[in-house]
């Protein structure tokens, strides 16, 4: 039986740094899927100077962020003292966990001829007990994004989190999560059962698609209803469509949110801004690889 459409809906024009967003999650319908709790599209865009001041050095606390750059590249340094460089197709997780100061430069991918940005940043809550930790960090190459060719020519399904039958993402699962790329050619479909109880959505970056029979347009957020059943993507259009398909079990400790920290109580929020202001994230002591 084919899951059911909770609802659809559109993000927000925001600004990160220079770069003009389009803020996907949270959003009226719901704050969050899965563990991800955040979602930034930065839709295709060209950028002729490389920036090598960074975006602007900020806290977090309670969270790991990761960023997806389907075109492009992306700079990180932390105060943990992490720096690298991740690539087109290339992914990159930091675990804030107790907490972290980061910075991130986006510009043009150097080792293309192409000055398209093209990409997408989540936030993904950690269980209670992981935001105690300390913070970590993981740079993915495109590489080493485990990747399955799908049946009949249909396309392609890339794991940037979780597992997807024999392949597993190198980023940590503290709970149930997935993220999948898909890229399906034209005229053909793909489809996947999903369990009971896990909470998942589709975005829909470039292009329209049918999802369960049901037309919908780039730039939604579609989610699905948490019975089990069966998700269908169909592409009826005459080029190739990508799709992020994401989400995983409910998280079911109670959850506070406040700038760049998610928490689980108010208390413990004020302790991460207390903390912070008392110099205890530590400072960023690399600004850039570039310079």
């Amino acid at each position: 039986m084919k899951k059911q459409i909770s609802f659809s809906a559109t993000g927000y024009a925001a600004d990160l740094g220079p770069l003009k967003i389009q803020r996907i999650l949270p959003n009226r319908y719901t704050n969050k899927v899965g563990p991800f709790v955040f979602l930034d599209y930065v839709a295709p865009v060209i950028k002729e100077i490389i920036n090598k001041n960074g975006m602007g050095a900020h806290p977090h606390r309670g969270i790991a962020t990761l960023t997806y750059i389907i075109q492009g590249e992306v700079e990180h340094f932390d105060s943990a003292g992490n720096t690298a460089k991740i690539h087109s197709g290339g992914a990159q997780w930091m675990k804030a966990g107790n907490g972290i100061i980061h910075d991130e430069n986006f510009n043009y991918d150097s080792q293309t001829a192409s000055k398209y940005i093209h990409g997408f940043q989540f936030w993904i809550n950690l269980p209670a007990k992981n935001k105690a930790e300390s913070p970590a960090h993981i740079p993915i190459q495109a590489n080493e994004v485990p990747k399955r060719v799908l049946p009949n020519e249909s396309g392609w399904l890339k794991v940037i989190v979780g597992s997807y039958e024999d392949l597993s993402s190198k980023i940590p699962n503290y709970s149930e999560q997935f993220l999948y790329h898909i890229q399906l050619e034209a005229g053909k479909q793909f489809s996947l059962d999903v369990e009971n109880n896990i909470e998942v959505a589709a975005f829909l970056p470039m292009q329209n698609i049918l999802l369960n029979d049901t037309e919908f347009h780039k730039g939604e957020l579609v989610e699905f209803d948490q019975k089990a059943g069966e998700i269908e993507l169909k592409n009826t259009s005459g080029k190739s469509v990508d799709i992020l398909l994401f989400g995983g079990e409910t998280y079911t400790e109670s959850m506070v949110a406040e700038g760049p920290f998610i928490m689980n109580t108010q208390a413990e929020i004020a302790t991460a801004y207390r903390d912070f202001h008392a110099g205890k994230y530590g400072e960023i002591k690399v600004t850039t690889q570039n310079k």
